[in-house]
């Protein structure tokens, strides 16, 4: 049986989606572009405007600027090294417990679901969370950057959803078996959720890679700041100099300007700050394609209880 012939309907239904699905792809994609175009061109001369797609005075200056820190390499491997340790125990300690309150079976369930529920809704202090902190001895330390960001109830109801759908017949079989539930947990429940795991470790993974809050308040020593901490300081560093050099109170002050302020000739905060968003996000921006085709079902699969 031949194709269905599209209609004159048809073809401007799909001419109207696919005109609305690109410019929603091109109003997603062009900050990065109008970023990225920023970043390579001379910071005084963006300042004149009319740069939409492409650098007009071509430079590396702000690259140079960025990596000039002989620590942000440092900061880099921090903050490679807890993402990497914060996204792989978030998703297994997050898994065991979506499992758990998955089973209908666990003794108080509900009361559970309910304690984790309300603490969830209560605010956050940051006072209340800096005593606890001091009180664990993990201020200033780079555990002050894994231990906090491990767990998530909002991502343990997403798991827990998606482990209400695979079929219970499953889990129920390899008991028959002699499996354990640690068994069946590793060898059934985790294979068959690799969209919900993948979608769960990009989320756990791109909050943990841009969160610069932790680094700027609870840790002092700059060799454990993680990289976007260290960038925010950074950019705030340039636009204090920026102000400085060109504040005017006196002749000699500018006459006298340090030589960091000499360096920054060409090179502006507002130029720094685009460089750094796309060092920021560039690392993220690679890993996404590997994870997007788990993270739509994941997303979809994760949301809705069968």
């Amino acid at each position: 049986m031949g194709a269905r012939r599209l209609t004159p309907a048809d073809k401007l239904y799909m001419t109207l989606n696919y005109s609305v699905l690109l410019l929603f792809c091109a109003t997603a994609l062009y900050p990065f572009i109008y970023f990225l175009a920023l970043s390579f061109n001379d910071g005084y001369d963006a300042m004149k405007g009319g740069i939409y797609f492409f650098p007009r005075v071509f430079t590396l200056e702000n690259y140079a600027k960025a990596f000039s820190n002989p620590l942000i390499l440092n900061s880099f491997y921090i903050s490679i090294s807890r993402t990497l340790i914060v996204t792989v125990g978030s998703v297994f300690l997050t898994a065991l417990l979506a499992y758990a309150l998955s089973r209908k079976g666990l003794p108080g369930r509900k009361y559970i679901v309910f304690f984790f529920f309300f603490t969830r809704c209560s605010a956050e202090d940051f006072i209340p969370t800096f005593i606890l902190y001091r009180q664990l001895h993990i201020l200033d330390t780079f555990w002050v950057l894994v231990l906090p960001s491990l767990y998530s109830f909002f991502n343990a109801i997403i798991m827990k959803t998606f482990f209400d759908g695979i079929p219970e017949g499953l889990a129920e079989s390899a008991r028959i078996d002699g499996a354990s539930e640690l068994s069946v947990f590793a060898r059934i429940i985790l294979p068959l959720s690799m969209p919900v795991l993948a979608t769960i470790a990009l989320f756990v993974g791109v909050g943990v890679w841009n969160d610069w809050f932790t680094g700027q308040f609870f840790i002092q020593n700059e060799k454990l700041q993680p990289a976007a901490t260290f960038l925010n300081k950074m950019i705030s560093e340039a636009s204090f100099q920026s102000m400085t050099s060109s504040s005017g109170n006196s002749g000699s002050a500018i006459q006298n300007m340090t030589e960091t302020q000499m360096e920054l000739r060409g090179v502006t905060p507002e130029a720094l700050r685009m460089t750094f968003v796309i060092i920021i996000t560039t690392p993220i921006i690679c890993v996404y394609p590997f994870l997007q085709k788990y993270f739509v079902k994941g997303v979809l699969v994760g949301s809705l209880k069968e």
